[in-house]
């Protein structure tokens, strides 16, 4: 947003924050999970999913191929990773979308993925905390496939929240479309981080509809915060130690 030149290990050293600015750069998702989650504690479960074509489709790229590309560039085989360990000492059920992988977009895969690990977290009585980067909304090269995961997900949610456990949601930038629909405005306590792209269609794309100017800020997480759709705005210096304190207030 400054405009300033950022060294990388700077920019590194201060978490892929601008120490200028304070804009937050996208992080990958095992750099989410060195930062949330406690050394060592953290085991990744359902890790040898991974998906199919079931359309055929085709485009200007295939979907086989996109996936082979983005397996090759990311070193994942898919945008969720899921799995348990701790934070600041307390057990949690975690998960988190990468948004390099066909933009952290959710498949059949990755909904299965986010409701196997809910399912797990009702077994263990485990809170359940998922940070969210999917610029990627559902993933259109599966259809209706990837669709019936947003009902899928959700409904997984309302029987943990029926459990009483808690689902903390962690919204960054982007978090958009089918999932910003689905998950993750579904936490029991949802939290942003600034200035992070939050909604179901870009600004760009609604103001060419409706033809209007939208507000100054329109679907950051400030606006959001102001219009009562999210709970807090955290830096991601200090998640994890929101975190911790939220599941100390659950109980956990």
């Amino acid at each position: 947003d400054c405009s300033e030149i950022i060294y990388n290990k700077a920019l590194e050293e201060n978490l892929k924050v601008c120490p200028k600015c304070e804009y937050h750069f996208s992080m990958k998702g095992s750099e989410r999970i060195e930062l949330l989650m406690d050394p060592g504690s953290f085991n990744e479960i359902d890790q040898g999913l991974t998906a199919v074509d079931p359309l055929g489709f085709k485009g200007p790229k295939t979907y086989k191929d996109k996936l082979k590309s983005d397996k090759a560039k990311t070193g994942l085989l898919e945008a969720a990773t899921t799995g348990e360990g701790k934070i600041n000492g307390k057990a949690v059920i975690f998960g988190v979308t990468d948004s390099r992988f066909i933009m952290g977009s959710m498949g059949s895969v990755v909904g299965e993925k986010i409701t196997r690990a809910i399912e797990q977290a009702r077994k263990q009585k485990k809170a359940v905390i998922i940070v969210s980067g999917s610029g990627g909304g559902a993933r259109m090269y599966e259809g209706m496939f990837s669709l019936m995961q947003m009902a899928k997900t959700s409904a997984a949610l309302a029987q943990l929240h029926a459990d009483g456990l808690p689902f903390i949601s962690v919204l960054t930038d982007p978090t958009m479309a089918g999932v910003m629909a689905s998950y993750a405005s579904l936490g029991d306590v949802i939290i942003a981080e600034p200035r992070a792209l939050l909604g179901f269609t870009g600004p760009r794309v609604i103001e060419q509809t409706i033809r209007q100017r939208l507000p100054e800020g329109f679907q950051r997480s400030e606006f959001l915060l102001e219009h009562g759709m999210i709970d807090e705005i955290v830096h991601r210096k200090d998640m994890k130690s929101a975190l911790g304190r939220l599941l100390e207030y659950f109980g956990f």
